[in-house]
């Protein structure tokens, strides 16, 4: 079965759009969380970010100790980071990158270029009982530098796709390159998820990627929620990941 990870980052950005710097304040992400695991999430996911513009160090430690299913905690690798997860101990980490610039993760993490770095935060992590993921683009080099430095999950940047799928021919080469990428990883002892700028209307076709585990899903529910209420956003999304089969499939007629 396809799993589903809700991304409650944007529940905490508008909270933090009115009460950031203070002890309180609506809408509360924890609150969010729980609604979301009622509606039938797997797990949650949060990024914490450097700059600390949505989620806070303080929704991470709640979050910890509230929710039932699974906590994914996206991080940088950087050391401050580092030293809050290895304390929080969620039950994974999803390594990506980071700048302060960018209004969301832009583009997958460089694996091979930091393969060393990445070796010695796995070690920490995986030494203190927490699965790591790298989130990459599906290229063959990120996927075969994930397997290296000793990663349990690699999470498929899925915004190329996404950006381009009212774009037939472009659509169907960005499907190929991840249904190549989720192959190879599998090939390699990786477990795989997916994510990013995923919605009702582009998920279906990702059905075609093979192995799948987990879909990490956020923007889209919190905007869908406005209209038709959390739970209702995170059921109609769980209702479009029916039905995958995980096996490879052909992509010619998406």
């Amino acid at each position: 079965m396809l799993k589903l990870g809700v991304n409650i980052d944007h529940v905490a950005t508008l909270r933090q759009a009115r009460y950031r710097g203070m002890e309180r304040g609506e809408p509360d992400p924890i609150a969010a969380a729980l609604l979301c695991e009622q509606a039938g999430a797997h797990g949650i996911t949060a990024h914490l970010r450097e700059d600390r513009r949505h989620i806070i160090d303080r929704d991470i430690a709640a979050l910890r100790k509230a929710i039932r299913t699974r906590l994914n905690l996206e991080m940088a690798n950087s050391p401050e980071i580092v030293e809050i997860a290895l304390a929080t101990r969620p039950d994974i980490v999803c390594l990506v990158p980071e700048k302060r610039e960018e209004i969301s993760t832009e583009g997958g993490l460089d694996v091979v270029g930091q393969e060393a770095a990445l070796r010695d935060t796995l070690r920490r992590m995986n030494g203190s009982g927490i699965e790591v993921s790298l989130f990459v683009d599906p290229d063959p080099a990120q996927v075969e530098a994930s397997a290296r430095v000793g990663a349990q999950f690699i999470e498929l940047h899925t915004g190329a796709y996404a950006e381009v799928f009212h774009q037939k021919s472009e659509r169907n080469r960005q499907l190929q390159r991840l249904v190549a990428a989720a192959e190879s990883a599998h090939r390699a002892g990786l477990r795989v998820n997916a994510g990013h700028g995923l919605n009702r209307e582009n998920l279906p076709l990702i059905h075609v990627v093979p192995h799948l585990e987990e879909l990490n899903i956020g923007h889209s529910i919190i905007s869908r929620a406005v209209f038709v209420g959390l739970e209702n956003a995170v059921k109609e999304i769980l209702q479009v990941m029916e039905g995958y089969g995980g096996a490879s499939r052909s992509v010619a007629a998406s």
